[in-house]
C-alpha cells in the first residue's frame, strides 16, 4: 500500500512540476510563446492555476498520508530506566547490559571502562604525564 501511495505521490509531483513550469510568468518561464495556441492565454491561465491548485491538495493529502503511515506501528520507547532495551552492541563488540542501578549514565561509564581495558587496535598518541 505504501508503494502505491509513494508511486502516485511521485506522478503528483511530476506532473505538478510541468504545470508550473508552463504557467505564464512575468520573466516569460516556459509558458511564454506567440498567441496562436490551442486556448486563449486566458483560458490556459486559468486551466493551469486550477490544475496546480488540485495537484497541490494531491501533493498534500499524500503527503499527510505518507507521514501517517510511517508512524502508525511506531510505540513510544524509554531510554532511561528499566524501560530501556536489555542489549545494545556498540562498535568494540561488547554487549552492553540494562543498567540494574543507577541509570545510563552508569552503564555508559562501565561501558568505556571495558572498552579502555581491551587492546588498543593501532597506535596510540603520546599522553602526558
Amino acid at each position: 500500500m505504501q508503494t502505491v501511495v509513494i508511486i502516485v505521490h511521485l506522478m503528483i509531483v511530476a506532473v505538478m512540476i510541468g504545470a508550473v513550469l508552463l504557467q505564464k510568468s512575468e520573466g516569460g518561464g516556459l509558458g511564454m510563446g506567440g498567441g496562436a495556441g490551442f486556448m486563449s492565454s486566458r483560458g490556459t491561465a486559468n486551466l493551469l492555476t486550477r490544475t496546480t491548485a488540485i495537484l497541490a491538495v494531491g501533493f498534500f493529502l499524500t503527503s499527510l498520508f505518507l507521514s501517517w503511515y510511517a508512524g502508525y506501528d511506531r510505540k513510544p520507547s524509554s531510554i532511561i530506566g528499566a524501560g530501556a532495551p536489555a542489549q545494545t552492541q556498540p562498535a568494540g563488540g561488547t554487549p552492553m547490559n540494562a543498567p540494574t542501578s543507577g541509570g545510563i549514565l552508569d552503564s555508559l561509564k562501565k561501558a568505556d571502562e571495558q572498552q579502555g581495558q581491551q587492546a588498543p587496535s593501532g597506535p596510540q598518541a603520546p599522553r602526558s604525564q
